[in-house]
């Protein structure tokens, strides 16, 4: 395993990070807490040292199941966990105000919650789940911020920046306020968009980067198929409906060269080494809800970055859109 610094933090933190939502048990169907807590074990044995998670994640089942590992380990591991909503768990619709969204005593009060979950002293990085510009001016979660962390409740604060293939400047002015550490946004070989933006802003401001959704939530993992069931109710059977896994089925078909060529040995691992080009990057987190999740993802550190003409050629692979939707 590889290490980097995330920008301002100082903190030196694996490639390759623990995704904490599908264990969460909330949308995600088909495992089980002894497999889950199997499986960060195994990312700490091989290198890990960064998890993210959310109070929001099976409220707050999947912070209470790290918690239950950090208190079984000696090593030191960063833990980046998330504010919900207080009015709706959803992205923001413009004109949301954050009065109802995130209030000051929300912030303080849902951190305490982590804090409890999680059984740590401070948590090192703290973001709001959800996140538009309109509310950057807002002092109210600048002063929430500042005393957690001059209390010692957190050593950094940024945003989850949703869906930016729709919104490109999202969090960006609140990262050239000084007020963001830390933004954990999507990018992966279908949607390259922070490159054109975010990643330079950070990279001018020392801020760290966590790129999510590095498989596209399971789009690049060669695993979904025109025959795939996904279990009743699950997150799974939500985002690949209708017509939709025979489109992720042909856009997957045309990255087959990848593995062709000789420069990857799987699609989820290309996927996973693709960001790993990015100055701007600190650390990709990966859904790992298995010992064997957890092996195949981790390696993708120690292959290294992809050959900048494989990267120039993934341009054409480009993909913007919103399953979500």
């Amino acid at each position: 395993m590889k290490y980097r610094i995330m920008g301002k933090t100082g903190y030196n933190v694996s490639e390759i990070g623990y995704g904490a939502w599908g264990i969460g048990g909330d949308w995600w169907k088909g495992g089980s807490d002894d497999e889950a807590l199997k499986g960060l074990h195994k990312a700490i044995d091989l290198g890990v040292n960064f998890i993210d998670t959310a109070l929001g994640y099976g409220n707050g089942h999947s912070e209470q199941l790290i918690g239950k590992v950090l208190n079984e380990r000696s090593e030191k591991i960063y833990v980046a966990t998330k504010i919900p909503r207080k009015d709706v768990m959803r992205p923001v619709e413009p004109g949301t105000p954050i009065s109802g969204a995130y209030p000051k005593d929300w912030i303080i009060e849902c951190t305490e919650k982590s804090l409890k979950n999680l059984g740590l002293e401070k948590i090192d990085i703290q973001m709001f789940h959800f996140w538009t510009n309109e509310w950057v001016n807002d002092d109210g979660w600048k002063e929430a911020a500042a005393l957690l962390k001059e209390q010692g409740k957190i050593g950094a604060f940024g945003a989850s920046i949703n869906f930016p293939y729709n919104n490109l400047d999202n969090g960006i002015p609140a990262i050239e306020s000084g007020h963001f550490d830390v933004c954990e946004v999507v990018y992966n070989i279908y949607q390259q968009e922070p490159e054109e933006d975010i990643f330079k802003v950070a990279l001018k401001n020392n801020v760290g980067i966590i790129a999510r959704c590095p498989l596209d939530e399971g789009s690049l993992s060669g695993k979904v198929g025109l025959d795939s069931v996904f279990p009743e109710g699950s997150f799974q059977e939500y985002y690949f409906r209708d017509e939709r896994k025979q489109e992720v089925y042909d856009k997957a078909k045309e990255l087959q060269w990848l593995i062709d060529e000789g420069y990857a040995s799987s699609l989820p691992e290309a996927a996973l080494r693709f960001p790993l080009n990015q100055e701007a990057v600190s650390t990709i987190i990966v859904g790992m809800r298995n010992e064997k999740h957890v092996g195949s993802n981790c390696g993708a550190s120690d292959k290294g970055q992809l050959p900048q003409e494989v990267i120039e050629r993934l341009k054409a692979h480009k993909w913007p859109h919103d399953y979500w939707a």
